[in-house]
């Protein structure tokens, strides 16, 4: 294991920030119930090989280690696994990996899961590729990302959505990091190509409102990149203190991302099962 300090290019929303906890006990709130809906109907049960990738609090990773029971197992992964490290289940492996640089045994895994990871990486593609290999045939990959792009508050369409300068300033920031903020809409024509089969492609939605989860989790993100913001000289202090307290009015309103559940199955192959692999 290599020690964090050593780990790569530093990714937008670091384990080590201060807002870290708060972020990630809303998006498991906003997202965990969806994510769990998702791998219940894909059949995860007792014995299956799950990677769980950019673990971050480990929430799916408990839920799955459950699921699968002590004759399977759950390899939770992140660059940074503070979090993670605090579990303690017999089935469980906790990793330090990075996806960019380190390599992902072929045909070990029933399921892979990720959610808001890949769009972060400017090396998905090749991500995406290695994560396909790394499926047992007849396994699942279920990945779910945002698409941020198709859908954005436009007061012209509807006079009580609000469109903040401060989360247009951090979108500008996103992009000029390598991200894809549009990367969930373009997942199913991904996996296509990548020879998966079986797919399916769900977006969802809601309207965030005041003092609502959605505004916590954008209240998070605007903390944790305030310096950035403030730095790209595309909002000003005030500004930046003015949409802070929007997200407290009652009257705020706007569209969430979308956030896309992609799903494919590897294709079983004639002659039997390729044999599994440790990992690592």
């Amino acid at each position: 294991m290599r020690d964090s300090k050593e780990i790569g290019p530093e990714y937008i929303f670091d384990n080590a920030d201060a807002q870290t906890p708060a972020r990630f006990k809303v998006l498991s709130a906003l997202y965990d119930p969806g994510s769990i809906e998702h791998l219940s109907k894909l059949g995860v049960s007792e014995g299956w090989r799950c990677l769980e990738i950019g673990a971050g609090p480990g929430s799916m990773a408990s839920w799955l280690s459950h699921r699968v029971g002590l004759s399977g197992q759950v390899v939770a992964t992140d660059i940074d696994t503070r979090f993670l490290e605090q579990m303690q289940r017999p089935n469980l492996k906790v990793l330090r990996h990075d996806l960019r640089t380190e390599p992902v045994p072929e045909g070990e895994f029933d399921l892979i899961h990720s959610r808001l990871v890949l769009m972060h990486l400017p090396e998905r593609e090749k991500v995406l590729s290695s994560l396909v290999n790394a499926l047992k045939p007849g396994g699942w990959l279920l990945m779910e990302e945002f698409d941020a792009l198709s859908l954005h508050p436009d007061p012209e369409v509807s006079p009580f959505e609000a469109a903040l300068k401060t989360n247009l300033a951090m979108r500008h920031i996103m992009r000029q990091q390598g991200l894809d903020l549009r990367y969930g809409r373009l997942l199913v024509g991904q996996l296509r190509r990548l020879g998966l089969v079986d797919l399916s492609a769900e977006g969802r939605t809601s309207m965030w409102q005041g003092g609502s989860l959605g505004a916590d989790l954008m209240r998070a993100n605007f903390l944790q990149l305030q310096e950035m913001v403030i730095a790209s000289e595309l909002v000003t202090q005030g500004e930046f203190e003015q949409d802070l307290a929007r997200l407290n009015e009652p009257d705020f309103l706007m569209p969430s991302p979308v956030l896309w559940a992609v799903q494919g199955r590897q294709p079983h192959l004639p002659g039997g099962n390729l044999k599994s692999r440790k990992l690592m």
